[in-house]
């Protein structure tokens, strides 16, 4: 019975020693799980803020095209406005040269009578 004692302590032994080994393996497995999970989140973290980063500019870039676009139509009707100004005041000053013209015309006429 004795050596069946020795040789029971020693396994228990062994195997205590094993579980150290085993706790040790897996407290560091698990901090090393734990450790790559918070990588992960931190990764995430930084994708979501570049994102929101790219699309402030990305609205930034199409509120400046918009209002490029809307620059450009501005001018496009304010031509459109200053030919139709030009040109009703070209005609509006031809009927004035017209009706001065007449005007003289007819006062020269009527003191040479």
């Amino acid at each position: 019975m004795r050596i069946n004692l020795e040789s029971m302590k020693t396994s228990f032994a062994a195997v205590a020693q094993k579980a150290k080994v085993r706790k040790g393996m897996l407290t560091i497995i698990a901090v090393f799980f734990v450790l790559q999970i918070y990588f992960v989140r931190e990764l995430l973290a930084a994708e979501l803020l570049f994102g929101m980063g790219f699309a402030v500019l990305f609205v930034m870039g199409l509120i400046f095209y918009f209002i490029g676009m809307i620059g450009e139509r501005g001018l496009e009707l304010g031509e459109a406005g200053v030919r139709m100004i030009a040109s009703t005041t070209r005609r509006g000053i031809e009927g004035m040269e017209y009706v001065n013209r007449k005007a003289f015309r007819n006062a020269g006429s009527e003191s040479a009578q």
